[in-house]
């Protein structure tokens, strides 16, 4: 027998799911409050503690006044106080001013509590997406890549290129014969991966016709700089190479870029902005008029990579 209908169900399965996904930032905000509101409470048992140790203090006096009446002997006859029972007397007193005090500071320190473990639960809650995030990347990079091997192995690196991103058939007219003959070249669009377009729009280190040549010698120079960072730090983010390039960052520029080992198992061990053939010629093919594109062959989250670098060189 069904009591609750499917609509109320997938409702509250879906609030409960939106929670869920909002958790860290729910907690981030509770942990936040609740630690403004017990600073705010501790100032105001502060204000409060002079009277309390007022209090303290007054029962400690009277107690010590009434032990030196009965020991001068102006107390009732037949009063008796010991020095057993005096001292039970102070430790009762002691006990009950720390009630008093603890009293006093227990919100202030029981919503500081509850703080400290909203904003600690938030934190693991992000690391663990993280971590999870993290390995899906990994997994999907490495699949990515060895399919792109099996295409290059098969069809060649410039069906490969082809096949990654858009391209399309234009009319270019040979200098030497005037003839016109079709070609491809990259599409217009926003690339896909960690690819940029380096042109007037996006940076301001493009140089504009007639000396439109120089970009090469700029592109061509820039990778030689990053390589040798690579080679002398170890490691560069991906997001320092577009600011050699004057190209905006990316989340993604900021978590992944190359790391240098001799035993690299992830990368190239150099940096390759894919625009270059092997003797260093521009491959005027990898773009547009006006644009080149720009293809880095990034290894990785560099973070993982430089643990996984050190946890080797630690075991040699």
């Amino acid at each position: 027998m069904k009591f609750v209908p499917d609509a109320v169900s997938r409702m509250t399965a879906g609030q409960m799911l939106s929670v869920q996904k909002h958790s860290p930032t729910i907690l981030l905000g509770v942990g936040v409050v609740s630690m403004v509101g017990s600073t705010i409470l501790a100032c105001r048992a502060t204000l409060k503690m002079e009277e309390v140790l007022s209090e303290i203090e007054g029962e400690k006096h009277q107690q010590q006044r009434v032990k030196k009446l009965v020991d001068e002997g102006e107390a009732p006859e037949g009063t008796t106080y010991s020095d057993e029972e005096a001292k039970q007397d102070q430790t009762v007193i002691k006990i009950r001013g720390i009630a008093k005090v603890v009293k006093l500071y227990a919100p202030a320190v029981i919503l500081g509590g509850i703080g400290v473990v909203c904003l600690t639960k938030s934190h693991k809650i992000l690391s663990d997406r993280n971590t999870a995030l993290t390995a899906a990347y990994v997994a999907l990079d490495g699949a990515f890549r060895a399919y792109r091997d099996r295409v290059v192995d098969r069809y060649g690196e410039e069906t490969d290129r082809d096949l990654r991103y858009d391209y399309e058939e234009v009319d270019v007219i040979d200098e030497e014969t005037g003839k016109v003959a079709p070609m491809l070249q990259a599409a217009p669009g926003e690339p896909s991966g960690y690819a940029r377009w380096f042109d007037g729009d996006s940076s301001e280190c493009w140089t504009a016709p007639p000396f439109e040549n120089h970009n090469w010698v700029f592109l061509r120079n820039n990778q030689n700089w990053a390589n040798d960072i690579l080679r002398s730090r170890g490691h560069i983010f991906l997001n320092e190479v577009y600011k050699m390039l004057g190209l905006s960052h990316t989340s993604a520029g900021a978590v992944v870029g190359w790391v240098y080992d001799r035993n690299n198992e992830h990368g190239d061990n150099y940096i390759d902005f894919g625009v270059f053939d092997h003797d260093s010629s521009p491959l005027y093919s990898n773009g547009r008029d006006g644009a080149i594109l720009l293809d880095f062959n990034v290894d990785g989250v560099i973070y993982d990579l430089i643990d996984e670098r050190n946890a080797r060189n630690t075991a040699r």
